[in-house]
């Protein structure tokens, strides 16, 4: 039973990744995606649409996808509006951005794809909070995605133009390949405070706070069946979860010290802490 509860404000922050090559990494977030530079330097970079930081890359030369590891599943861009998610999706087929599936979840509307070092992302949009508040448990779902009537939102698609990700866009959620998905809900659950919003045994379980339908997922999803192994392959850096206060984060990484978790401190007062799975998780 979940004994603790995080602020209902509470949301995810910027994700730190390792590439094997910031130019081309710069490239494709940029010019694919439509991120926009926010400062730069020699082997770092951190991105997002002119407000919090949404993504930091950091080089590593020879860095190879963690394929078959815990780690990153997909970081998920949440824009605005539905129009703006029509407006990517034509923007992706006028530049032939490639994409690897385009899905109706019942509570958002979603667009996935890898970057060049094999990062899933999710460029998605939600429905909205009454069409799906309550329901989630039940109703969330992957069905395919009517691409027709998403373009339909910009009445002359012809015409839509796209320079860059909506202002306003924000990290929506983040999705963890753990070991164990049991493990995983006990801690994010009892230890950290996220809900169980949906669960589907010892596959995957989807987990937010203040009732959106999710902030952080966990799953053990591998083409092979077989559970991801430890990170000892690690590209994500951190996933980033933003606490309203100082008060609540200390009252957070408390939690995570009396449940035995090692604790990290960082620039800023946030704090590292690692899930079961040895997933890097900001607190900040």
């Amino acid at each position: 039973m979940r004994v603790v509860e995080l602020p209902p404000d509470t949301h995810m922050g910027a994700v730190h990744l390792t590439v094997a090559s910031l130019v081309r990494s710069l490239d494709y977030y940029e010019q694919a995606i439509g991120l926009r530079v926010h400062r730069r330097d020699d082997d770092q970079a951190a991105l997002g649409t002119g407000g919090p930081d949404l993504l930091v890359l950091h080089e590593q030369a020879g860095a190879r996808p963690s394929r078959g590891f815990c780690g990153l599943f997909h970081f998920a861009l949440l824009v605005p509006e539905r129009a703006d998610l029509a407006a990517w999706l034509v923007h992706a087929a006028r530049e032939q951005v490639a994409l690897t599936g385009l899905s109706d979840h019942f509570v958002s509307e979603a667009i996935y794809l890898q970057d060049p070092d094999d990062h899933g992302i999710e460029i998605y949009s939600d429905r909205p909070r009454a069409v799906w508040e309550g329901e989630v448990a039940e109703r969330m779902t992957t069905l395919p995605l009517d691409t027709n009537d998403l373009v339909a939102e910009l009445g002359d698609p012809a015409a839509s133009t796209f320079e860059a990700l909506a202002p306003g866009t924000r990290m929506g959620h983040v999705h963890l390949r753990v070991a164990s998905v049991p493990e995983a809900t006990a801690f994010y659950r009892d230890v950290l405070g996220f809900e169980l919003m949906a669960s589907y045994g010892a596959q995957a379980a989807f987990l937010g706070a203040g009732g959106y339908h999710h902030h952080l997922g966990a799953n053990t999803w591998q083409s092979a069946g077989a559970p991801p192994a430890p990170p000892d392959r690690a590209t994500l850096r951190g996933a980033t979860v933003c606490l309203p206060d100082p008060e609540a984060r200390e009252a957070l990484t408390a939690r995570v010290a009396d449940a035995g978790g090692e604790l990290e401190l960082l620039d800023g007062g946030a704090v590292l802490v690692r899930d079961p799975s040895g997933n890097p998780l900001i607190l900040r």
